[in-house]
C-alpha cells in the first residue's frame, strides 16, 4: 500500500500533517476527498485500519451532522457511513494510511507513528 492522506487544502491541521509528509520526504498520495470520497468498502477498510468504528470519524461539529441527526444512538453503522459516502464534509481529516498503519492527524503530529 502507498502512502495517502485524505485532504482538505481549507483545514489547518490537514496542512500541517502534510507538511510533515512532506519534511520526512515521504513519497504520498493525496485524496481530496470532498470532491472524490470514498467508497463505502473504503471506509470501512480506513475504519478497520484504525480500529474505530464510523461514529467515531465523524465530524460532529459540522452543521451537516446536526441537519442529518447523526447523533442518534440508534442509528446503524451503514447508515453512518453512507452518510460520509454523500457527504464527505462529515469524514473527519485528514487521515493518512501507511504500509505500518492509519491515523487521524489531529494533531499532526500522530502521523510520526505510522512514518
Amino acid at each position: 500500500m502507498s502512502t495517502k492522506i485524505y485532504h482538505n487544502a481549507r483545514c489547518s491541521k490537514s496542512r500541517a500533517t502534510l507538511a510533515i509528509l512532506e519534511q520526512n520526504d515521504v513519497d504520498f498520495e493525496v485524496v481530496n476527498y470532498l470532491v472524490n470520497p470514498p467508497s463505502e468498502s473504503e471506509i470501512k477498510s480506513i475504519l478497520k485500519d484504525l480500529g474505530i468504528n464510523a461514529r467515531d470519524l465523524l465530524r460532529k461539529g459540522e452543521a451537516k451532522f446536526k441537519e442529518l441527526g447523526l447523533s442518534d444512538k440508534t442509528l446503524s453503522e451503514e447508515h453512518l457511513i453512507k452518510s460520509m459516502i454523500e457527504f464527505p464534509i462529515l469524514i473527519e481529516r485528514p487521515i493518512v494510511r501507511t504500509e505500518k498503519g492509519a491515523v487521524i492527524g489531529r494533531p499532526p503530529e500522530n502521523v510520526n507513528s505510522i512514518l
